[in-house]
């Protein structure tokens, strides 16, 4: 009887392994003749899934779980269509461009190679990956650059309205460094934050007693603010405000967090730029919202281009 159990265990587990194995090889898209895998799929969408506390197994988060799947996946054939379009342009990225990316970002955060690799083992990444995911920035930038960027004209008559209309706000960013305090979820943020308002409690001591960030030894220093390299969501955050100020509680990849601008020293003196001066901030500014519009309209034309056939 006990042969019998154990043949019969044997053959559930066999079944259940092929199962699951049939379902990660199964083709979620086929972009251009390439295919994307459902294993494919669900590592690139396991950070999104871990940050909104989803899990696939759940079937009460099933609706949820296939937004996420399905966001992730429109990424990924993205991905694809402008690495096919690079390679029709003869577009590239050498490894010295991606280590010279990786060099910008450990000196930002004040790291050696043997931390910066072990913070990424933490965040259960590795230094492949990374580099993966850095060549398919810098392709999209690059194309976005020969086939959007010359495409968007900015004229003087915007940047001297925009000018005129935020001339407060137009001071010298160089040498800027942000702050980051992301709270454990064992403390009242809230109270914290608070007492940063009040004056109570400094930022770099809230940082250094509360902060889960690997940088919390240097109070939340991510080193200076690269103005040219933040994401829109970023830019919109750190433009509105001034030397000194610290942003109210928001959400970071599921963690409560907090943002402080600074320049080292403790100095918040503010020089406002002439217009002559403030010329390039305003058109990086006024360019960025335009080049999105240009982007989603070459990428709309490469989806048209494109044989998509999605599975899932």
């Amino acid at each position: 009887m006990r042969k019998i159990l154990v043949l019969l265990l044997a053959i559930v587990l066999t079944t259940a392994c092929s199962v699951q194995a049939a379902q990660l090889n199964k083709v979620a898209a086929v972009v251009n003749g390439q295919v994307i895998t459902m294993f494919d799929l669900q590592k690139n969408a396991l950070p999104d899934l871990l940050r909104s506390g989803l899990n696939p197994e759940n079937p009460a988060n099933a609706k949820q779980v296939d937004t996420v799947f399905r966001k992730v996946l429109d990424l990924m054939i993205m991905d694809i269509l402008i690495a096919q379009e690079a390679k029709r342009l003869k577009v590239s990225v050498s490894p010295s461009e991606i280590d010279n990316e990786i060099a910008k970002v450990m000196q930002g955060r004040n790291m050696t190679k043997q931390q910066f690799e072990e913070q990424l083992t933490r965040q259960k990444s590795s230094v492949a990956e990374l580099r993966a995911n850095i060549e398919k920035t810098l392709l999209r930038q690059k194309i976005m650059g020969m086939e959007v960027g010359r495409k968007v004209v900015v004229t003087p008559e915007e940047i001297q309205a925009y000018y005129d209309a935020h001339k407060s706000t137009m001071y010298d960013r160089s040498g800027l460094h942000m702050g980051v305090l992301v709270y454990s979820p064992k403390v009242n943020a809230a109270s914290i934050a608070a007492q940063i308002r009040s004056g109570a409690l400094t930022f770099e001591e809230a940082a250094l007693k509360y902060s889960i960030a690997p940088n919390k030894e240097k109070g939340g220093d991510m080193g200076p603010v690269e103005w040219d390299r933040l994401n829109p969501e970023w830019e919109s955050r750190l433009t509105k405000m001034k030397p000194g100020d610290v942003t109210e509680i928001f959400d970071l990849q599921g963690h409560k967090a907090q943002v402080h601008l600074f320049r080292p020293g403790g100095s918040s003196e503010m020089k406002i730029l002439t217009l002559e001066e403030a010329k390039p901030q305003i058109d990086a500014i006024l360019r960025q919202p335009k080049a999105m519009e240009r982007f989603d309209d070459y990428t709309g034309q490469l989806r048209k281009k494109a044989v998509i056939d999605i599975r899932l």
